[in-house]
């Protein structure tokens, strides 16, 4: 109950992204923020939220922060799902984390940076040759 209702639509969409017990990818499931936008018909920022408080109440543990690469494909973050086993684990070992939240005692996570926190044009930052 103390999920969004965005949060609560978007957790079924990272559970369809699990590929189950025999080819068990817990802790590498990859959704990004749009992909989830797309899925659920909203704005990637609304999604990003949904996200965040997912994270906050334990149900999802980000294990992979998102990367762009230098060729400028980015990935997305890798994903655990609390309450499904790691691979390799046994059946029902879950972490369950969303078990120990608390009113007011969200978990930490991190909020991925912002790829350009100040706005500057790379183009300025390299002295051209004259």
């Amino acid at each position: 109950k103390a999920l969004s209702p965005t949060a609560q639509a978007l957790y079924i969409w990272v559970r369809l992204e699990w590929h189950g017990s025999k080819n068990n990818n817990n802790g590498r499931i990859q959704f990004s923020y749009r992909q989830a936008a797309e899925a659920m018909g909203v704005a990637p920022n609304t999604a990003m939220r949904a996200f965040h408080d997912l994270l906050a109440k334990g149900f999802l543990v980000v294990t992979e922060m998102g990367t762009l690469g230098l060729d400028g494909d980015a990935r997305g973050p890798s994903y655990e799902i609390t309450e499904i086993e790691m691979p390799g684990k046994p059946k029902g070992s879950g972490r369950g984390l969303f078990r120990f939240w608390r009113e007011g005692k969200d978990f930490p996570f991190t909020k991925h940076h912002k790829n350009n926190p100040k706005g500057r044009s790379w183009r300025k930052t390299i002295p051209s040759s004259q």
